[in-house]
């Protein structure tokens, strides 16, 4: 990952933890992979206005499910997968899933999440995953 790209990332997770500080907010963080290419205008159409996003690469993006509990956070994960499967006719995209844990640096949240994608994409029978994935035996 770029460093500039790497640096957004952490800020967006700081603003995060910052609100949950302040103003007691809770966040979910997710990481989208979509195998085709997906642009910022075609995903902006299936995320809530409350929902910040981040363009990691043409196939990925970190989403702050802002003001989402980590259980809601599997519900609105599940509704984007359909809105994207339906839009595209296709089910090529997966989803990791961490929740805000202010004790976690950023980059810890980044880690994390790359790696519960990566055994999404390799084991797994949903496509949509929290860190209770890393701790399975295949």
């Amino acid at each position: 990952m770029e460093d500039h790209i790497l640096n957004r990332f952490e800020i967006e997770i700081k603003k995060a933890y910052y609100a949950f500080e302040r103003y007691n907010s809770i966040s979910t963080f997710v990481l989208l992979h979509f195998d085709d290419d997906l642009d910022v205008e075609t995903l902006a159409k299936f995320v809530r206005i409350s929902d910040k996003f981040l363009k990691i690469n043409a196939h990925t993006y970190f989403i702050n499910f802002a003001f989402t509990s980590h259980k809601d956070t599997f519900k609105a994960a599940q509704n984007l997968l359909l809105e994207l499967d339906n839009h595209f006719n296709k089910r090529s995209s997966y989803i990791a899933i961490e929740e805000l844990e202010p004790t976690s640096s950023p980059r810890m949240v980044v880690n994390k999440l790359v790696q519960i994608l990566e055994e999404t994409r390799k084991h797994s029978y949903s496509r949509i995953e929290d860190e209770s994935i890393l701790n399975a035996t295949f």
